[in-house]
């Protein structure tokens, strides 16, 4: 039923690339009288050289400070006065604003994004204020957060080539020194039509809207083609390790093995592994650290199936008290090695296919997440790939997981990081 359904949703999608460049999909929803627009620009921290980490979420902050037309904080004011709820993001790979608000107001938000896509003020006392406020998320975020201070370590050993291995909020002394000109260069080289996606779904008349974004948009010149991210991490030729002593109630352990991205066959194999190992309470490491054998407080895993290059699949773990870290790496380490010899079973591997398929079933109860979802796979390389998506899932056997079991987790491709609490 879902396969049919997410098949017919894509062929109602309204796909255009406007004269500029501008990707537009727009997907009607009338269910409710709402709308989500959303713009994805194609740069993250990925898009970032050394000394200069972090200007791509400090550019998303500066996105709401103002152009010549809409002053600073118009933005959400105007959003919040119409009904509506804004916000943005910045990964590694991308930076997304999103307006969830009455369809009736759509026009205004059409006009509010065309604008700061082309007319951001950033203003140099803007910037210095917003630094403050960028260092102070940093501090709370990364440097006193135990956990979010140990992925970051581990990230940095793990990427020795590629950007990946810096933070997304941007290394301390970047943030505090980099400048307004070169802030607005970045603005400049990656704020281009030609290297955005316009999203929308919701109750309005695609061929209208197609026309208005076409007006307000179409107008903004296309930009020069960025430059391209060239950087390809070498392969990792032997075990990483770091081992950190921050104020902490309880040590930690993570551990991270580099895997290819979307463009393998072997990547929706490690999704539905990863779903198998830490995908909710059912999950091996859960059932068994946590609820069976109470050797770990918490544990958990992570794939970046949506990387635009190849990324990290992730374990972590907190000890309970009286348990140590090394216990916990053995037994992470085991769970890695029980998959390369015992196949999963037949309970397991379908529990992880529903879960998977429960996602997309619940994401399309959602205009904002339908929006996110043909946004994403837009960005790996077309929107209608999320039709293909699960049959890949549901075509995936135990013995396929073993293969990539045995293919990507060897013990030199591993980067381990343990937080031990300071005395």
């Amino acid at each position: 039923m879902l396969a049919s359904s997410s098949a017919r949703a894509a062929d109602r999608v309204v796909a255009a690339t406007l004269d500029n460049g501008l990707r537009v999909l727009l997907l009607e929803d009338q269910r409710s009288p709402i709308v989500s627009f959303q713009v994805w620009y194609r740069v993250g921290s990925r898009n970032e050289q050394r000394g200069s980490t972090g200007i791509a979420h400090f550019l998303e902050h500066m996105m709401f400070k103002g152009t010549p037309s809409h002053g600073p904080k118009q933005f959400a004011r105007l959003v919040e006065e119409n009904g509506g709820q804004d916000n943005a993001f910045t990964s590694q790979d991308v930076t997304s604003y999103y307006v969830d608000i009455a369809a009736d107001k759509l026009d205004l938000v059409i006009d509010l994004e065309a604008d700061r896509m082309q007319n951001l003020l950033l203003d140099p006392k803007e910037i210095a204020s917003e630094r403050e406020v960028v260092i102070e998320e940093r501090r709370t975020r990364t440097e006193d957060d135990p956990s979010g201070f140990l992925g970051e370590e581990v990230s940095s050993i793990a990427f020795k080539a590629h950007a990946y291995g810096a933070p997304i909020i941007g290394w301390m002394d970047d943030i505090k020194r980099v400048t307004p000109e070169e802030i607005r260069a970045f603005y400049k080289t990656y704020y281009v039509p030609n290297n955005a996606v316009v999203v929308a779904v919701g109750a309005f008349r695609a061929a209208d809207t197609l026309e208005k974004i076409k007006k307000r948009f179409g107008r903004i010149p296309r930009g020069k083609v960025p430059p391209p991210m060239l950087a390809v991490e070498p392969a990792q030729n032997g075990e990483r390790r770091v081992v950190v002593r921050k104020q902490a109630e309880l040590p930690i352990v993570y551990m991270a093995w580099h895997v290819p991205n979307h463009r393998s066959d072997d990547a929706v194999a490690l999704e539905v592994l990863s779903t198998i190992l830490s995908g909710g309470r059912a999950s091996r490491l859960y059932r068994d650290l946590v609820y069976q054998r109470q050797l770990a407080l918490e544990a958990g895993g992570d794939n970046a199936y949506f990387s635009i290059d190849p990324n990290l699949f992730w374990f972590w773990a907190t000890p309970m008290p009286g348990q140590t870290p090394e216990k916990l790496e053995t037994e992470l380490s085991a769970h890695m090695e029980r998959l390369k010899t015992e196949p999963v079973t037949d309970e397991e591997l379908a529990r992880a296919k529903n879960q998977l398929e429960a996602a997309f079933v619940y994401q399309e109860d959602s205009v904002h997440q339908r929006a996110s979802l043909l946004a994403r796979f837009e960005l790996i390389g077309a929107f209608a790939l999320k039709d293909s998506f699960l049959a890949k899932v549901r075509a995936i056997t135990a013995a396929d997981l073993t293969r990539v079991a045995r293919t990507w987790f060897a013990p030199e491709r591993k980067s381990v990081g343990v937080l031990l609490p300071k005395s």
